[in-house]
């Protein structure tokens, strides 16, 4: 008996890059690391758990971890309004999108946790809608330029040394790449971001639990990997790497058509990319399909942190919110709503 493996557990008998188990299959489970938590996401509904700051003691320390407070909201999935958003591609962009939308909400829902009143207030002051916008906002921007617009523009100065169609998008591509390993590597060198990566290895590890059957629990959970086949990580790789083949029959049109053409083609990427790892995720037992998701892998070396068992209390409180409200065998019916682990 290996890597926590327990009888009627479903784990691959090939462990994952760091050694240790992963489930054989998925389950309609996602989520996503916040501040000081986890949010996860099932078929009708989505939870997130967060730690809120420890009380302090009269020595002024903290007496303990903090509690774990629970938020729960439905959720009607848009691909579910229309039989087209089903659809193969148009599902991987509503799937983004409707990602997204939550994500920042639970964002703003473990930001709004960690305030601490000041004193003479009775409760603290939330983060306001508007700084929410602006934060969204800019975000987007951010993506966008640094991962499309700055590649393009960058090759486009090159582009009459390059003297070819093939070139243009070759180095296009690399640099693009390069760009977003490069953002990987810098933010993982950041101390402030450290925690939010331990809470993104547990939500994988608890993930990976529950998807081999296996009890959840803090010290089951620890025993899985932390990396994971549907990670978000993985996902923009592979978004980076289609990105070149679906512009290369563009050509080299005006500067302006070619930038144009980058933002107009990331829900199309995006589409591409959800199905190309929705699928990977099936056929993780293969081996080819195993090693075109080592880069991926590797990179979620970065983006996950070891969890202590608090932080896996955490998640797991995250995931029984949804399972509380969802029939595990209902949800797994609905292939579609098998969402991208983040």
């Amino acid at each position: 008996m290996s890597n926590g493996r327990t009888e009627g557990t479903a784990v691959d008998a090939a462990p994952m890059p760091d050694g240790k188990a992963v489930a054989v299959k998925d389950a309609p489970i996602g989520g996503q690391a916040v501040l000081e938590g986890v949010m996860m996401r099932g078929v009708s509904t989505w939870a997130v758990a967060v730690r809120k700051p420890p009380e302090l003691g009269p020595d002024g320390e903290p007496v303990g971890p903090g509690e774990i407070e629970v938020t729960s909201e439905p959720l009607v999935s848009w691909a579910k309004r229309h039989r087209i958003l089903r659809l193969p591609i148009i599902r991987g962009v509503v799937a983004l999108g409707e990602s997204l939308k939550i994500g920042f909400r639970a964002l703003a829902i473990s930001a709004n946790a960690q305030l601490v009143a000041e004193e003479g207030e009775e409760e603290p002051e939330p983060i306001g809608g508007f700084t929410w916008g602006l934060t969204i906002a800019l975000s987007m921007a951010l993506a966008i330029g640094l991962f499309f617009v700055v590649p393009v523009g960058a090759t486009s100065l090159i582009k009459d040394w390059l003297g070819s169609a093939f070139l243009f998008w070759l180095v296009e591509g690399i640099l693009r790449t390069a760009i977003f390993i490069g953002y990987i590597v810098a933010i993982s060198r950041l101390p402030d971001l450290r925690r939010v990566f331990e809470y993104h290895g547990a939500e994988h590890k608890t993930i990976s639990c529950y998807e081999a059957g296996d009890r959840l629990v803090p010290a089951r959970a620890e025993r899985y990997s932390r990396l994971h086949p549907r990670c978000g990580t993985s996902f923009l790789l592979i978004v980076m790497v289609l990105a070149i083949f679906v512009f290369a029959p563009i050509g080299l049109p005006e500067w302006y058509w070619l930038l144009l053409s980058r933002i107009l083609g990331i829900p199309l990427i995006a589409g591409l990319s959800y199905e190309v790892i929705k699928w990977a995720g099936k056929n993780r037992r293969k081996r080819w399909v195993r090693a075109v998701m080592w880069p991926g892998l590797m990179l979620q070396n970065l983006t996950t942190r070891e969890p202590d068992r608090e932080q896996l209390a955490v998640a797991i409180a995250a995931l029984e919110a949804v399972l509380a409200v969802e029939n595990p065998e209902e949800a797994a019916k609905d292939a579609d709503a098998i969402e991208i682990v983040a």
